[in-house]
């Protein structure tokens, strides 16, 4: 398994990590109040899913199509 893959799954993993971050925050009492009252996110779980996706995005293409040679 080459080094780019490696990387590519590690970064996938960590962008699914910072989605469930997301998830759950997005789920706690607070943060629902928030939601309902101003019809948004925090700016803390607006960063963790722009971040997750972009994580498990790139990570995803790092490992499935950068090995490739």
């Amino acid at each position: 398994m080459s080094s780019k893959r490696v990387l590519g799954i590690v970064i996938l993993v960590i962008g699914v990590v910072l989605l469930a971050f997301a998830f759950r925050s997005s789920n706690a009492p607070l943060e629902q109040l928030s939601d309902s009252v101003t019809g948004r996110y925090s700016d803390e779980t607006m960063l963790f899913f722009i971040l997750g996706i972009a994580a498990a995005v790139g990570g995803g293409l790092i490992a499935f199509l950068g090995a490739r040679k």
